[in-house]
């Protein structure tokens, strides 16, 4: 875990001495100057990149390119992590892009494109010790299941194709990486938690999209009797209702055992379940709006007195 503090402003409250100070100064890691040059490095590797792929603009440059720029990051972080970090993170997870993006793209968005990339992430991720990777092999895993979001002419979208699967896939993913964290080092233990959360975050978007459409389970009917045809289909009602309790059992859960994140992420999304039901029905009328409104300011209260209390009371 990493946490900032004002070392000026405790040592003038009395919250700290000036010994205690001094040693959380030795701690801390001294290079402003080697971030800086890491940083300007690693645009300029940016910039190389994405030179040669407009001179050559294919899918196997971009992959030519990921490798040779992921190997050299993972080098980097074998040899020099102190000195080298910020770059080698900046190389690995670009370098990791490029080729996963080369790939899907030379395999036109297949499954099994993506189930590769999402295992090469979560690898890559563990070897650079990066919480993004690990939420890139996450999001790639959704898209086996069909998930996928998109942009035209100003507006975007997201779409669940699977929002069961989705929900059961993710749920167990965020059970296994929560145990997991329960059981291995500092380092570790954050990129499991990564995984989880980003997990619990695509929990929520199959409920939220099968609260609003429902669910045909086209790929499971065979198992149970049913055609093509004739698939299981599961009312929007049912997902309306298993949200609303899911949210309240985890949120529940969390604040017993001191997950603030976790308690956040079931209040937005309580509100988000609360303001897609609320419009649905009422409308976008003036007297909806303002109801709507007064409740996102009453909800904004709660969250900002909860973590309030968190803070000012840790367990």
């Amino acid at each position: 875990m990493k946490v900032v503090l004002d070392l000026s402003q405790l040592l003038e409250d009395g919250e700290i001495t000036q010994a205690e100070a001094e040693k959380l100064k030795r701690l801390s890691v001294k290079s402003t100057g080697s971030l800086a040059f890491n940083i300007l490095i690693g645009f300029g590797v940016i910039a190389v990149a994405i030179g040669a792929i407009l001179i050559v603009p294919n899918a196997v440059t971009g992959i030519i390119l990921g490798a040779i720029v992921l190997g050299f990051g993972l080098v980097l972080l074998h040899y020099s992590p102190m000195e080298w970090g910020v770059l080698a993170n900046i190389c690995v997870i670009l370098g990791a892009l490029g080729l996963g993006g080369g790939v899907v793209y030379m395999t036109e968005g297949s499954v099994w494109a993506f189930l590769g990339c999402a295992i090469g992430f979560a690898i890559g991720g563990v070897i650079a010790r990066s919480g993004l990777l690990i939420a890139l092999a996450v999001i790639a895993l959704s898209s086996v299941l069909g998930a996928r979001t998109g942009y035209f002419h100003a507006s975007y979208f997201l779409g669940i194709k699977e929002p069961t699967l989705t929900i059961i896939a993710f749920s167990l993913i965020t059970l296994a990486c929560y145990q997991v964290s329960l059981f291995v080092g500092a380092a570790y233990e954050r990129l499991a938690l990564m995984a989880a959360r980003v997990s619990i975050l695509l929990v929520n978007f199959g409920f939220w999209i099968g609260s609003l459409w429902g669910d045909r389970i086209e790929q499971l009917s065979g198992f149970f009797g049913r055609s093509a045809e004739n698939p299981i289909f599961i009312p929007r009602v049912a997902f309306v209702a298993g949200w609303a309790l899911a949210l309240i059992a985890f949120a529940v859960w969390a604040m017993a055992n001191d997950r603030r994140w976790v308690v956040n992420v079931c209040a937005v999304f309580g509100a988000i379940h609360f303001y897609t039901q609320f419009f649905e029905r009422l409308g976008p009328n003036p007297l909806a709006v303002l109801l709507g409104g007064v409740s996102a300011l009453g909800i904004a209260i709660a969250i900002w007195q909860f973590n309030k209390k968190a803070v000012a009371n840790p367990a």
